[in-house]
């Protein structure tokens, strides 16, 4: 894969986001009511043509069943993505979120289990084994990347809860804090924002709780210091900057799927077969390789298919999407 690296004379994210997204998103702003709202909300900036790095993580094992494919550039994963609470363009995470402080963090986990709590970061992180794991990340608006996460597997820390029979689902929520991350300012979507998962996709081995990636603690923008990664679903599955878990007997509410119902279902697996009301699905283009080559095949469930087809057996995936 032919890796491009960012220059100061690249286009802007306005400029190489898909035309049908880009449109898209200013219809829901405006049906919203936040026209005048986003005119004076901050604008993107040009991607830097370098990125700092982190803070290295020590003693990350590899995973042997990662993607073989070239990781995407760093400086791509890090200035081209959402993260909504910072900002609705790509480069606005990047941009907007130097003044968020990741340290200390607490989690609350609450709801049908026996070890209920506050517990810090480091002590749900310190006994488990980090891995570093390349999945294949997929945008619902059609791009994707490779990425390196580094994190440990999601059911193993959620199973130190000790979740009882009644425990079908597991919800999450991101931090709240708008003095610190100003596209929440903005009532595009109702915030805090939440997900949530059945118990069965939330214990699944590819299910990865994250605090780095490229061997490094989480940058801020891409959801510091720990989120969900979910590789066979569409990318806003894979909720940032947890501060809450809650173990739920019914399915939990899911920010998008609260907001646009017909557009964002509360599975989002990644399926080919199954458009989003204005955009197809069905071909995905790799962010890195020249914007003129041909779009890819979407692969079912992301290209993980043989892993996790088995949860959805017998469910209609066109109305269960």
């Amino acid at each position: 894969m032919l890796i491009k690296r960012l220059r100061a004379a690249d286009p802007k994210g306005s400029d190489i986001t898909p035309r049908a997204v880009f449109e898209g998103r200013r219809t829901l702003l405006k049906a919203a009511g936040l026209a005048a709202a986003w005119a004076v909300a901050p604008k993107p900036a040009a991607a830097a043509k370098t990125v700092a790095r982190g803070e290295p993580i020590p003693s990350v094992v590899k995973w042997p069943k990662s993607a073989t494919e070239t990781p995407t550039a760093y400086e791509l994963a890090t200035t081209y993505n959402n993260f909504y609470e910072f900002g609705f363009d790509k480069e606005d995470p990047a941009r907007h979120s130097k003044g968020f402080k990741p340290k200390p963090w607490k989690v609350s986990v609450e709801g049908h289990a026996a070890k209920t709590g506050t517990y810090d970061f480091e002590d749900l992180i310190k006994p488990h084994t980090l891995e570093e794991r390349v999945y294949r990340f997929r945008c619902v608006e059609a791009w994707s990347m490779v990425l390196p996460w580094v994190g440990v597997p999601l059911g193993d820390v959620l199973k130190r809860f000790e979740p009882t029979a009644k425990a079908k689902y597991v919800a999450f929520q991101t931090v709240l804090r708008p003095e610190e991350m100003p596209g929440q300012r903005l009532p595009l979507l109702k915030w805090p924002y939440v997900e949530g998962l059945r118990m069965d996709e939330a214990m699944h081995p590819l299910a990865l709780l994250t605090v780095g990636m490229y061997g490094e603690w989480l940058p801020n923008q891409n959801g510091a210091p720990l989120r969900v990664i979910l590789p066979w679903k569409y990318g806003f599955k894979s909720i940032k900057s947890i501060v809450r878990i809650a173990f739920t007997e019914k399915e939990p509410p899911t920010t998008w799927n609260v907001a646009t119902p017909r557009e964002y279902g509360f599975y989002s697996n990644v399926n080919p077969k199954v458009d989003h009301p204005r955009w197809s699905q069905a071909k995905e283009r790799v962010i890195g390789d020249p914007f003129f080559s041909p779009r890819k095949p979407t692969l079912m469930f992301n290209g993980y298919e043989e892993d996790v087809a088995h949860l959805y057996k017998g469910m209609d995936l066109a109305k269960l999407y």
